[in-house]
Formats: structure tokens, C-alpha cells, sequence
């Protein structure tokens, strides 16, 4: 999992009256479910071979969409990860994650959920609710520069189904 999602996950197993077994399971299941994410979108990546924004954008002129025109001098706000664009990587990995959460808290409070990132510098963030984490992942991508839309929609559903099943197989009660 990456390290980004520890705080997140802690945020749950950190609630009072949780029993150190109870831990074990959720960031088992957690674990789990976000390497089967990766596994599905790094598959389905490059199965379709979708072209990032920043190629897209700088050879709009030979997209065969006369309603597009070329900006060669564009630039993303973060440097293009070296992969194809389609699905969203980190919107599979968030809604897995954020899945298997919810199976665990259920119909009780969500605790905050809080991460902090080591690499901007010690900041924090924290959301009320699960599905505002996940909506973020997948914007952020966007006004980053590096996915489209439909790629965040399409790895946030992703996501679901793998958390869900993550949590038919790996969060069972115990016999």
C-alpha cells in the first residue's frame, strides 16, 4: 500500500475500543486490496495504451479532431508518470483503500481521517468522509495534468470492486 494511505488507515484502526487483531485484519485486507488495485490498472494500462494529457495536448493538430488545435509549449503541474494514462492509478489504489474502510466502519461515525505527507514536507490533510477522499485523489489527477476525467471515474470504480472483494475474502468474521 502506499505510504500515503498508513495515516488514513490508522485513522480507523486508532478508534477506542478496537482490539489489536481487528488492526491486523483491516491493514491486511487494506494491504491486500490496493497491490490487487495496482495489479488491475498496471494490466489494464497497458491493454488500452491511452495517451497522456501533455501528448495529447501538444499534438492536438494530428488528433483527427479539427476542434482542436496544438499547444507544444504545455505543461502539466507535475512531472508525467511514464506509463500509459488509462485508468487512474492512484483513484483504483484510494477507492480500494477507501472501500475496505467503509466495509469496516460500517453504519457507525467515520472517524477523521488524516495522512501526512513526507514528501511536502510534514503537511497534513484530513476528510470527515471517505467518498471525499477519494473525490480529491481523483481531482487532484486531473488539475495535476496527468489524467482525463473519465480515467479518474472509471480507476474510482475499479477500485470499489476490488476493496469489495477484498472484503468478501480477507474480512470475514472469524468462526
Amino acid at each position: 500500500m502506499p505510504p500515503i494511505y498508513h495515516g488514513v488507515v490508522r485513522s480507523v484502526a486508532e478508534v477506542d475500543g478496537r482490539e489489536i487483531t481487528q488492526n491486523a485484519r483491516l491493514f491486511a485486507a487494506v494491504t491486500q486490496a490496493s497491490h490487487d488495485a495496482l495489479i488491475a490498472v498496471f494490466d489494464a494500462k497497458y491493454h488500452y495504451g491511452f495517451w497522456r494529457p501533455i501528448t495529447a495536448i501538444r499534438n492536438g493538430d494530428i488528433d483527427g479532431n479539427d476542434a482542436t488545435e496544438r499547444n507544444p509549449s504545455w505543461l502539466p503541474f507535475i512531472e508525467t508518470p511514464m506509463h500509459p494514462e488509462y485508468p487512474c492509478a492512484h483513484c483504483i489504489v484510494a477507492a480500494a483503500v477507501g472501500a475496505v474502510l467503509q466495509a469496516e466502519i460500517g453504519t457507525g461515525p467515520t472517524p477523521l481521517l488524516t495522512t501526512t505527507s513526507n514528501a511536502a514536507g510534514g503537511v497534513a490533510r484530513s476528510w470527515a468522509k471517505i467518498d471525499d477522499l477519494t473525490q480529491e485523489v481523483n481531482n487532484a489527477r486531473i488539475y495535476d495534468g496527468v489524467h482525463y476525467r473519465n480515467s479518474g471515474e472509471v480507476g474510482t470504480a475499479m477500485g470499489r470492486q476490488i476493496g469489495e472483494l477484498a472484503v468478501t475474502k480477507y474480512l470475514q468474521p472469524l468462526k
